[in-house]
């Protein structure tokens, strides 16, 4: 699987360790950065993983800041990105599950790395269940759709 990765300074060290992780399970991971610890603005790391998932370029992305809240929000706003900022495996597979969530979002600052690692791992592997969720993923969709439009004239 194809997995997009980025990073604000603050979460720049646990990146490296779910990079390393999935890296070593097998995935190609694609870094978008930041690449250092150095100051770094989330929206422009979170906006490069939301629109290579949107686009098809990746399966699925990873994001972490300090919080976690900036890089979630800032990726929701690509159209066709579901993300989800995650605190435990049982959240981590079922926004996979019932939300059909293509992003999963850490926080660098409140997360340990092993941790962050399992969660990934337990998202990558559920799959969305369909069913009643698609009605509601459907919904999602509509919304973004109806706002684009109205957006464009």
């Amino acid at each position: 699987m194809k997995i997009a990765v980025g990073n604000d300074h603050r979460g720049y060290e646990l990146k490296l360790a779910v990079t390393a992780a999935l890296t070593d399970d097998g995935h190609e991971v694609e870094d978008y950065g930041c690449h250092g610890p150095e100051s770094a603005d989330y929206p422009d790391f979170a906006r490069a993983v939301g629109l290579a998932v949107a686009a098809g370029d990746a399966d699925l992305g990873v994001l972490a800041c300090g919080s976690g809240i900036g890089v979630s929000i800032a990726a929701n706003k690509v159209p066709g990105v579901r993300a989800a900022l995650c605190c435990s495996l049982e959240a981590a597979a079922t926004t996979r599950r019932h939300n059909d969530s293509n992003v999963i979002c850490f926080s660098g600052d409140h997360t340990a790395a092993d941790d962050a690692v399992a969660m990934a791992r337990a998202w990558i592997a559920s799959a969305f269940e369909g069913g009643r969720h698609a009605r509601r993923v459907d919904k999602i969709t509509a919304i973004e759709q109806s706002l684009a439009r109205h957006d464009q004239g």
